[in-house]
């Protein structure tokens, strides 16, 4: 008998048993040799909490069902809880719970650590033991551990990434096939990468949690939800996807969190932007996920792979089961919350970035030359214009240098006050440059 098969288990409690939670379950039955012997013990699956009662789970035995969660992670003898119920409540009280009675939590909830990380770092402090979290942002793709460890002796400054692989389906498919968004939105639900209500995903808040996590550990500092700017992608349209082309770029939702120039602030901020087919990010197609980070010294990296699914996100939780069971073997524990820049959080006004603009105006002269001096009152200077009229009607398309985004917003909305423009047809950011 080995050495990791003679040790006493350590016991895990299930929260869920979803198509992540069940995935868990099987993998731990199946790979338990080798779970054993990369942790040094074995790994017991000692209690799944599922809502209802009465449904069979495959490869679970039902002694191992129970409805009441609390009870499971206040048994005493858990070691370590994995949560993948999600949601805000229960799920904290059952978290913070585990920690008081001694146990280590690995959890993929998103929601909830970007509502209430801190207090959760606080607690799980406060009581010894380890909070884990790589499965909450971009499924399978190793992405936390590398910010919280590989490059905590760098400098990150900017994060630039695509996280929602529903979103980035829906715009690969209107960007490659000329659909629109309706029609892009019933092939990704049909597909069952859409949800029933896909809101969470296509007004991006899912995005956005997964933004305030990234931001927080790349920058050091407190970054909750309600800091993220977010902007989701229903507006988006073929007329859009068809400008981006004629530009060489594609539209992407775009998660960013970066370091200001004089380093005394940061922003976060999750929207659709056009992007140059010559970044990395532009060749990220269906529903696969991309983080490209840029710091100091280890300079560009990109991250890539599936981010959600059963199995991808199983592996994240395992590997965070191995890490933290680790150290409930040898005492001690990973790292905890490192917040001690203090950074404030900026406002998207404070943001500088390009816009690409679409006016409908009247086809008429002096209507250009209007246009342009409202970008020069506010000190935007225009990169490019492009115009098409037809019959006393025109399109107007202009694309800015960097400026901020709150002159870039005054500048629209002067626009709009003109009797020559009949409409602001699409405001895009453009990124990546």
């Amino acid at each position: 008998m080995s050495g990791a098969a003679s040790r006493q288990p350590l016991k895990v409690a299930l929260l869920g048993c979803g198509s992540v939670g069940s995935e868990v379950a099987r993998l731990m039955t199946t790979h338990a040799d080798d779970l054993a012997a990369r942790i040094g013990a074995p790994v017991e699956l000692a209690g799944v909490a599922v809502r209802r009662a009465g449904r069979s789970r495959p490869g679970i035995p039902d002694e191992l069902l129970t409805t009441d969660a609390k009870a499971l992670v206040k048994r005493g003898d858990i070691d370590v809880v994995i949560e993948l119920i999600g949601g805000i409540e229960p799920a904290r009280t059952l978290i913070t719970t585990a920690f008081e009675h001694g146990a280590s939590v690995v959890t993929g909830n998103k929601a909830l650590l970007a509502e209430d990380g801190p207090a959760l770092y606080e607690a799980a402090d406060r009581h010894g033991v380890d909070l884990y979290y790589e499965a909450a942002v971009a499924g399978a793709i190793p992405l936390v551990r590398p910010l919280r460890e590989s490059l905590a002796g760098d400098k990150v400054n900017r994060v630039l990434g695509i996280l929602n692989g529903t979103t980035n389906f829906i715009l690969d498919k209107m960007d490659s096939s000329g659909a629109g968004y309706s029609e892009a939105l019933d092939e990704a639900t049909a597909l069952g990468y859409a949800e029933a209500d896909p809101t969470a995903d296509v007004e991006g808040y899912d995005a956005a949690a997964k933004a305030a996590i990234l931001a927080g550990i790349a920058f050091h500092t407190r970054v909750r939800l309600d800091d993220v700017h977010r902007e989701g992608i229903t507006e988006i349209t073929a007329a859009d996807m068809a400008s981006a082309q004629r530009m060489g770029c594609t539209v992407k939702l775009l998660a960013i969190c970066e370091r200001a120039a004089d380093g005394r602030s940061v922003t976060a901020r999750v929207h659709p932007a056009m992007i140059p087919l010559t970044h990395p990010l532009a060749s990220v197609r269906e529903a696969y996920n991309a983080v490209f980070v840029e710091a100091s010294a280890a300079g560009q990296l990109m991250f890539y792979g599936p981010g959600a699914g059963g199995s991808p996100t199983a592996s994240a939780v395992l590997g965070d089961l191995v890490a933290v069971c680790r150290h409930k073997l040898k005492g001690g524990n990973g790292p905890g919350e490192s917040a001690y820049t203090q950074l404030p959080v900026g406002p998207m006004g404070d943001v500088v970035t390009r816009y690409h603009i679409s006016l409908d105006v009247a086809d008429r002269a002096g209507v250009l030359a209007h246009v342009a001096a409202i970008f020069a009152e506010h000190d935007v200077s225009i990169d490019t214009v492009r115009q098409q009229g037809k019959d006393g009607e025109a399109s107007l398309v202009v694309v800015t240098h960097r400026a901020p985004d709150s002159a870039l917003r005054a500048v629209v909305d002067e626009l709009r006050k003109l009797d020559s423009v009949r409409g602001v047809a699409s405001i895009m950011r453009v990124e990546g440059e």
